[in-house]
């Protein structure tokens, strides 16, 4: 069961990650609005026991926040190092990199697998 979850959370990684960076901003804003809490007016018409909260919701909009931006960076940063490794043509060039990137397409869609498995197959490598 628990493999399927991750699955599904890595096919649709750049979606959530979207999702905990915006809702950590909002999170994050609540957090500023309540530890900023003598500002002269409310314009977020916030009650006083969400402002008493905002330095609690300061520390879980940035931990949000930063996790978001960790699993966006870490999902581009593993795409990139995929898709420039397979651009080559050379058998020994995949070979030296085979295991890199059987351990970094795990983390990442299943399309990248195909994609390692075609190249796979396009040059003879098992």
């Amino acid at each position: 069961m628990a493999g399927k979850i991750t699955e599904f959370f890595r096919e649709f990684v750049i979606i959530f990650s979207i999702i905990l960076i915006i809702l950590g901003l909002f999170i994050l804003f609540i957090g500023i609005a309540g530890v900023l809490e003598d500002h002269p007016m409310n314009f977020l018409n916030l009650t006083d026991d969400i402002l008493e909260w905002g330095f609690y919701f300061l520390i879980i909009g940035l931990i949000i926040f930063g996790t978001g931006l960790w699993y966006l960076y870490s999902f581009f940063k593993n795409r990139r190092f995929v898709l420039e490794e397979l651009k080559t043509n050379k058998r020994s060039e995949l070979i030296k990199m085979h295991a890199e990137l059987k351990s970094v397409v795990k983390h990442l869609p299943s399309k990248y697998r195909k994609m390692l498995d075609d190249k796979e197959q396009e040059l003879s490598i098992k």
